[in-house]
């Protein structure tokens, strides 16, 4: 039984919330303390949503779960609670995976693909920490994508398996080595490192799986542990004398079993079960694949603990019925935690559709006899088992959807914004001689030393518009989902700077851009029902134009649809309580003044220079880009580590289009 240390979150900030955000503050809180399980915060751009969340975490004094939908997201916003609460645990988890390839099958091409993976070590290394510190602590926050949601091992056989040291225990040195090798920690006298332990007389030094730059010294008299040091395993300069430590297992998918032959014979029955059905319909192929197969991994097993592929029998291993929800991150937390959804009209629909694509690619490997059934079992969460699973949470959104707004018993309204700025105004214009009228408007800004987003509907409408607007002497990109995210970055530090002075988009226009130089958002098509003309989608993007005093937006459009109509009320709605705010405390609005950040610095080449790299040389980059990201990782630099990491997976395919052979 784990004893965790008992700690109150401490925020540290010089900034007391605003009204607006203390209203939202209290509201939520007292949700939370009558046992609300939905509640949203109604934030808008701007308004300090972040804050808000950090306070309400203070008050509510549990661990919480953060989630976003997408890893830099993520990074944000852990970079964020990391400065508000230095003191506590503030963790990040993200899919550990720099390049994934995952297993599967083409029936139609006969194709077998292989899992190739590609381990970020350093993003291996938090998610242990996160895990870690849900075992030690209670004062803990995980900001995650929503690799949450996806397999886990066992948390009980996770926590079980941890060797517990204390000073004064009777423990024997050799004891302790076996259960280390057990939990996958291997032994190295020489490449001393995360996960591995090294011994030599009554010394015993271990480098913990979810540590950065510290290890675990153990002294020994005899049977009994004299003393407990953490230490600088670079320097060897002992950092601080402990009472107690507690050692993780070195990977979450850990055979906490105390029977493991009775897992594997189970595991070879299976098998045998479904060689027989292959046979008996005739394909003795798969019937043949499937006995190999299994068999081996059984042997690798039953030799080392382990095998590749594990999760793929993590339901034996976990004691899990067939069909039954896998364990996740989730079961790592305690009963009584929070879960924020951030973005949540976003998060929630990339939640909700996990699990299908999952199963299709599963169906194939299953069906010819490359998996048992029980790899269906190893699988990101059903949507109603998520909900099960959360108890209280509050979702986060300038644009809360239906699920959201329905199952919430509280919705608090955070519409002012402590700088004063005002939501842009609105203003509908026909189709009808657009791209004259647009082309007027762009100059006015211009002219203004502002800059300007145009979305538009298609990739070939924003390039067939991008190169109309060069011919007319304007300074523009496009932007759009084939452009990688480093070249999006420099893409929008260049509208920042001035190099350019209109971007054209699409719906890459809605989350993120928060460009204070913005004085104009141009959304064409305006009235084309759908995705990327709903509600939500027009209320994100109108919010594009939040950080500018000087802003507004243009709709062109024949006709005013609902989901225009909806999103021009709402806006109208929430610039007339900032303006009343404004007018009560003397508040005149100003533009936001934002550094821009030189991102990562990675040479960029012609692709007439990137063809002509040798494959060494491509190679040679990606080892060099692979520190660099794990340099930034190791100091929490999430944002330039996604970036490394984007440019990594483009050299790996340039690499593989030049070689046959596997990249190193």
């Amino acid at each position: 039984m784990i004893t965790k240390d008992l700690h109150k979150f401490e925020l540290e900030s010089d900034f007391l919330p605003s009204r607006d955000q203390q209203n939202a503050i209290d509201i939520l809180t007292k949700g939370l303390a009558e046992g609300e399980s939905h509640q949203v915060l109604l934030g808008v751009t701007g308004s300090g949503k972040t804050f808000t969340m950090a306070n309400i975490i203070k008050n509510f004094n549990k661990p919480t779960l953060v989630i976003a939908h997408n890893k830099t997201l993520a990074a944000q916003l852990c970079n964020e609670f990391r400065a508000l609460f230095p003191k506590n645990r503030v963790e990040y988890f993200v899919s550990y995976y720099d390049y994934y390839q995952p297993e599967a099958y083409i029936p139609r091409t006969d194709t077998y693909i292989g899992k190739e993976i590609q381990i970020n070590e350093e993003i291996d290394k938090l998610r242990n920490s996160a895990t870690a510190s849900l075992g030690e602590r209670n004062d803990v926050i995980i900001v995650a994508s929503v690799s949450c949601i996806y397999g886990l091992g066992a948390p009980e056989a996770y926590f079980k398996q941890s060797i517990s040291i204390r000073e004064g225990d009777e423990l024997n040195r050799d004891d302790i080595i076996d259960k280390l090798v057990e939990i996958q920690y291997s032994r190295s006298e020489i490449d001393f490192k995360r996960s591995t332990f090294r011994a030599k007389g009554d010394r015993l030094e271990v480098f913990p799986a979810g540590a950065a730059d510290k290890a675990i010294r153990i002294d020994f008299w005899g049977d009994e542990v004299e003393a407990i040091s953490e230490f600088n395993p670079l320097t060897n300069q002992v950092i601080a004398r402990l009472s107690h430590f507690l050692i993780f297992p070195a990977t979450h998918y850990v055979i906490g079993h105390d029977d493991i032959a009775s897992l594997l014979k189970k595991i070879k029955e299976d098998m045998l079960i479904q060689e027989e059905f292959f046979k008996n319909e005739g394909k003795l192929i798969e019937a043949q694949r499937i006995k190999e197969r299994v068999n081996y991994d059984i042997e690798m097993i039953a030799q080392m603990g382990y095998c590749n592929g594990i999760e793929n029998y993590s339901r034996y291993f976990d004691g899990r019925s067939q069909g039954e929800a896998p364990y996740t991150l989730l079961d790592y937390f305690p009963d009584d935690f929070l879960v924020f959804i951030d973005e949540s009209h976003m998060t929630i629909p990339q939640i909700r559709g996990m699990y299908n694509g999952d199963f299709a690619r599963k169906t194939n490997l299953v069906n010819y006899g490359f998996r048992l059934p029980a790899a269906y079992d190893n699988r990101p969460l059903k949507f109603f088992e998520f909900e099960q699973k959360i108890k209280q949470v509050i979702s986060v959104s300038a644009t809360p959807g239906d699920y959201e707004l329905r199952k919430a018993k509280r919705v608090a309204e955070q519409i002012i914004r402590p700088t004063g700025l005002v939501d842009p105004e609105i203003m509908v214009r026909p189709t009808n001689g657009q791209i004259d009228d647009l082309l007027g408007e762009i100059n006015k800004v211009v002219d203004k030393g502002g800059r300007v987003l145009i979305t538009t509907l298609t990739i070939r409408m924003s390039e067939e518009l991008t190169n109309y607007l060069k011919e007319r002497k304007i300074k523009v990109e496009y932007m759009h989902n084939k452009i990688d995210t480093l070249e999006r970055i420099e893409i929008i530090n260049r509208l920042r700077r001035g190099d350019i002075d209109v971007i054209v988009g699409i719906n890459l226009l809605r989350e993120g851009l928060d460009i204070p130089e913005v004085m104009l958002v141009a959304i064409l098509d305006a009235d084309k029902e759908g995705f990327l003309r709903s509600r939500t989608s027009l209320i994100q993007t109108v919010g594009r134009a939040s950080r500018n005093a000087n802003s507004y937006v243009i709709m062109y459009a024949d006709t005013v649809t609902k989901s225009m109509q909806e999103a021009i009320t709402e806006t109208n709605r929430r610039r007339k309580i900032q303006k009343d705010y404004n007018m009560l405390h003397n508040i005149i609005p100003k533009s936001i003044q934002k550094e821009i950040k030189n991102t990562l610095v990675i040479s960029k080449k012609t692709k007439l220079e990137e063809d002509k790299l040798s494959v060494f040389e491509i190679n040679k980059e990606i080892k060099d880009l692979y520190d660099k990201m794990n340099a930034a990782t190791s100091t929490y630099d999430f944002e330039q580590a996604i970036i490394i990491r984007d440019r990594i997976s483009y050299l790996r395919t340039l690499y593989n289009k030049k070689s046959r052979k596997p990249i190193n």
